[in-house]
């Protein structure tokens, strides 16, 4: 079964993805890593913003987000951009995808939709 997102709705996911799972994948050794002026600039065109909405606007301007492989040699290491989002969440595993449609979410939910982002596959846990 293929599920085909549109853009908002996988933004949506994905932004949701980061406010509930972005902590988790510390457990596996991974940070964020972005251009800290990009990060300013985006920043500071949003009222108020939480981390997670600063992470979006980026990719929104056309930035991307990186996972750095912290504990490895780098190999797990990835970039992401907006299209990258587009076009990865709705391969998230089924059950995942579901759940957070259905926002029956929790973090192993966010957990896969960022894997799958990031790396199309679920790698770790």
């Amino acid at each position: 079964m293929k599920i085909t997102l549109t853009p908002q709705e996988s933004e949506e996911y994905f932004f949701n993805a980061l406010c509930n799972g972005l902590s988790y994948i510390e457990g596996y050794g991974l940070s964020i890593d972005f251009n800290a002026t990009e990060y300013r600039e985006a920043k500071d065109k949003l009222k108020s913003p939480c981390y997670e909405d600063v992470f979006m606007q980026l990719l929104r301007d056309g930035n991307s987000l990186t996972i750095v492989d912290e504990e490895g040699d780098g190999d797990m290491t990835r970039s992401i951009n907006l299209q990258d989002v587009h076009e990865r969440v709705q391969n998230t595993p089924l059950r995942h995808l579901v759940a957070m449609i259905e926002e029956q979410d929790d973090a192993d939910t966010a957990d896969a939709i960022l894997q799958t982002v990031f790396f199309s596959d679920i790698i770790f846990g």
